[in-house]
């Protein structure tokens, strides 16, 4: 049984995406070693000539094969970034371990504790403030040439782990990391998100805080087939957001939102238009169902609680005139903003 995690640049098997800095970071660790990468490199068919293109991409199950057999061979999960060897079955271990966690942030605490069982070189942060939750990794050693595909791999390992644990895809509020801007830095939004920040203090995504207080949505049966072959993890995106429509909720409640078209709105969530059309979709919902709904809350609570202007609650709501309102207010409630304020009272 495998226990590798989520391998962290993969998004469609027959896509050449990983970048070839990524690959360069696992033959690192057969010379740290003193092995041979030649045959991971033949089993996974990445001819030796394509190591040397510095724009260079390989297709997600290509470096699949090529991490899990120099993962067996080397018999190092950590793929050479610590200063001892983390054995075959050492991330499966912490996956096994957060399982039973009442919910997320409980299982990302004990991630975050056991990791420290396996190596001092780094480790995780998990702080909550306010509505956001950041989650982020301290150096304690010298990462060397290795450093960028560690902590990239270490950040997605933990979040991977995550989407799958609560069955949610995780929207990142940010992405950030401690060293300059990557000539592949294209890959970024596609593995955490839009517009990452680079030359910061440490490795850290955040995300909004509700996720942590969903349960974990898996057991023994589901982790063990998981673990056979990790890969949809990242391969597949997760298209269920489980907060997202509340999410989009309280963005279009908001006056900034009133005219807001999809393109703001889904920028405003860091996600592409197509990305938050989809996962809206998943959930059941659409971005046009959710601004009506705001739209008759907003002038619903504005009728009944007070006296303003049919006019302003108009605006209020989103709209420029005060026809096309009633006309979609009566077709919210079957009754003119005026009948519903009266009988309101």
């Amino acid at each position: 049984m495998s226990s590798r995690p989520a391998l962290p640049f993969l998004s469609a098997a027959g896509r050449a995406v990983t970048p070839i800095a990524f690959v360069e970071g696992i033959l690192a660790a057969y010379r740290a070693y003193g092995m041979d990468p030649g045959p991971a490199l033949e089993r996974a068919h990445i001819p030796p000539d394509l190591l040397n293109a510095a724009d260079g991409r390989v297709t997600a199950a290509q470096f699949e094969i090529l991490a899990g057999f120099a993962m067996r061979e080397l018999d190092d999960e950590a793929l050479g970034w610590f200063s001892r060897k983390l054995p075959w079955g050492a991330y499966g271990m912490l996956c096994r371990a957060s399982l039973t966690a009442a919910n997320l942030e409980i299982a990302l605490r004990r991630w975050r504790r056991h990791h420290r069982i396996l190596t001092d070189d780094i480790h995780f942060e998990l702080h909550v403030a306010d509505d956001l939750a950041a989650l982020s990794i301290v150096e304690n050693r010298d990462l060397g040439p290795s450093r960028e595909f560690c902590l990239v791999t270490l950040l997605r390992y933990a979040l991977g782990y995550s989407c799958w644990a609560i069955d949610s895809a995780i929207a990142l509020r940010s992405a950030a990391f401690p060293y300059p801007e990557p000539a592949h830095v294209s890959v970024y939004p596609t593995i955490f998100c839009k517009d990452p920040r680079f030359g910061a203090a440490r490795a850290e995504i955040t995300f909004d805080a509700r996720y942590l207080t969903l349960p974990l949505k898996r057991d023994e049966t589901a982790l063990n087939a998981m673990l056979k072959r990790a890969l949809p993890l990242t391969v597949l995106p997760y298209r269920r957001d489980r907060l997202l429509v509340d999410r989009v909720r309280e963005l279009l409640r908001a006056p900034e939102a009133r005219f807001a078209g999809a393109e703001a709105i889904a920028d405003a969530l860091a996600l592409s238009m197509r990305t938050l059309h989809r996962r809206l979709q998943a959930e059941g919902a659409s971005l046009r169902e959710l601004k009506e709904d705001a739209r008759m809350e907003i002038a619903s609570e504005a009728l009944a609680r007070g006296r303003a202007p049919i006019k302003r609650v108009a605006h209020a709501a989103g709209f420029r005139n005060e026809k096309s309102f009633a006309r979609a207010f009566r077709g919210w409630t079957g009754e003119t903003p005026s009948a519903y304020r009266r009988r309101g009272k």
